[in-house]
């Protein structure tokens, strides 16, 4: 299976709307350098999410996109949901990451769920290890990688 990277988005603060940015450093048991979210302390280290996730906000009426779900890495051409815990990808030319986590539990419901009554990121949002870092662009290839490929 593979897809692309449509956006990657990052916030120097939690609670912050992520913003695009033009490439970013992947770290080793780290995440997104500069991200408010990356740590060693925990397993969610990178947030992806579908663009095809974001379509179907939309096509609720919700004027939403890239980033505004909390997402790190927007994929195209993926289906990020059918993919187990443990599933390794490839990301650009020489990331390495693995799922730790799909979906996640919100606490506090976010004003996209207020406008909506539902959100597409506790449901449909996957949550990746970096297992070897490097530099990623939009529009670099994920590839989610079958047995030893």
């Amino acid at each position: 299976m593979e897809g692309k990277v449509i956006s990657i988005n990052c916030s120097e603060k939690k609670g912050e709307r992520k913003k695009a940015v033009r490439q970013a450093v992947l770290r080793a048991n780290y995440g997104i350098e500069g991200d408010a979210h990356a740590s060693s302390e925990w397993h969610r280290q990178v947030s992806l999410l579908a663009i095809e996730s974001i379509r179907k906000m939309q096509d609720m009426g919700l004027d939403v996109g890239c980033g505004d779900f909390a997402e790190n890495i927007t994929t195209g051409g993926i289906g990020l949901t059918t993919l187990p815990i443990g599933t390794r990808m490839n990301l650009g030319a020489s990331i390495e990451v693995e799922v730790s986590q799909i979906g996640k539990e919100c606490h506090a419901r976010c004003a996209i769920f207020d406008q909506a009554g539902t959100c597409v990121m506790p449901e449909e949002g996957i949550f990746v290890k970096v297992l070897v870092g490097g530099v990623l662009k939009p529009g670099d290839p994920v590839k989610v990688k079958r047995g030893l490929d």
